[in-house]
């Protein structure tokens, strides 16, 4: 009987291990490939708050991708459920910043909920523009969900020296 529970200890302690592992692989894999795509949203203090929307999970992840074409840095970022005039997009140096709402406007009568993977609320992404851009002529678009910003590249500033007086 002894020798029975020693086993059983060694071997739930074997798999608690692994478990362990997996879960922390991907947890590590899920922060690595998001980057900085774990987003934060706030909601605001609603005195008759939508049913279900307390129950909403106060981070996700919106996620995106920057690419340097050339002659621009486009970034696409995907905003779905989010309407043209709930996104704000601002340049403010070498910083592209994605603000935005994202409401909870559904009304779930009579049911529960198995899973809520939806975050609600306000937020704001932060992306680093790996060039300096001409904010005076970027572009931005959303269609079907997606958000690009097309920012044309600024010239490249040479490095120069500057007499002392």
């Amino acid at each position: 009987m002894l020798e029975s529970l020693q086993n059983f200890g060694k071997e739930f302690g074997r798999e608690l291990a692994r478990a362990w592992e997996h879960l922390s692989d991907g947890w590590r894999e899920l922060l690595t490939r998001s980057g900085n795509a774990l987003t934060r949203f706030t909601r605001k203090e609603d005195p008759e708050p939508a049913a279900g929307a307390a129950l909403a999970p106060t981070w996700g992840l919106i996620a995106g991708d920057v690419v340097d074409d050339g002659r621009n840095i486009v970034v696409r970022i995907e905003l779905p459920g989010l309407e043209r005039d709930d996104c704000e997009v601002v340049v403010d140096g070498p910083m592209l910043y994605i603000r935005g709402e994202k409401r909870y406007d559904h009304d779930y009568v009579g049911g529960s909920f198995y899973v809520r993977q939806c975050a609600y609320g306000r937020f704001e992404r932060a992306i680093a523009l790996p060039h300096h851009v001409d904010a005076a002529r970027a572009d931005a678009i959303y269609r079907s969900g997606v958000l690009t910003v097309k920012l044309p590249k600024a010239a490249a500033t040479e490095p120069r020296s500057i007499a002392i007086r």
